[in-house]
């Protein structure tokens, strides 16, 4: 227990130091890398939904701190952590979501964890993007930036899954 709650501790400060990074990261003042969710993301899926909902929050407003961004993160965590299971279970059945310890690629199957990752991802973007823009007034640009950031994100997360997950969560 203590080796699993250590590990997401140190897999948080390495994302966060590398959203840090990325938020210099802007393509073509469209698409911009979000890869601190990769947390939220991998959260067990028997972890009770309270302690979900508590550490999305907190690694929101963490980011929100560092990127002077008042709360906007910590909203859009907090809304892809309480919709996170229902998405999981969507995209997996209910036999084998006892066998799914922690959503990966090789826990899940890359097209079932494509989906998952890519609903809450696009999800979080459009949420972030639809507040940062708080009109309709370049409503075609905030869409190029959601579809470029998620798209982007999604990339990004698919390689952090590869060089995270071991082989101990393969499926039975």
């Amino acid at each position: 227990m203590t080796k699993t709650v250590i590990q997401f501790i140190v897999l948080f400060l390495a994302l966060l130091v590398l959203q840090l990074v990325c938020n210099k990261i802007v393509l073509f003042n469209i698409a911009m890398p979000v890869v601190f969710i990769y947390l939220i993301l991998r959260l067990p899926v028997n972890l009770h939904g309270g302690w979900v909902l508590t550490i999305a929050f907190f690694s929101g407003l963490i980011v929100d701190i560092f990127n002077n961004t008042p709360g906007m993160n910590a909203l859009a965590c907090t809304l892809m952590a309480a919709v996170r299971r229902p998405v999981f279970n969507l995209f997996v059945s209910r036999e084998n979501d006892m066998n799914i310890p922690i959503p990966s690629v090789d826990s899940m199957g890359v097209s079932d964890y494509f989906k998952y990752m890519a609903t809450l991802v696009t999800g979080y973007c459009a949420l972030i993007f639809i507040i940062q823009a708080f009109s309709l007034h370049n409503f075609v640009l905030t869409l190029a930036r959601i579809a470029g950031s998620s798209v982007l994100s999604v990339i990004i997360i698919f390689g952090l899954d590869s060089l995270v997950s071991t082989r101990r969560e393969k499926r039975l």
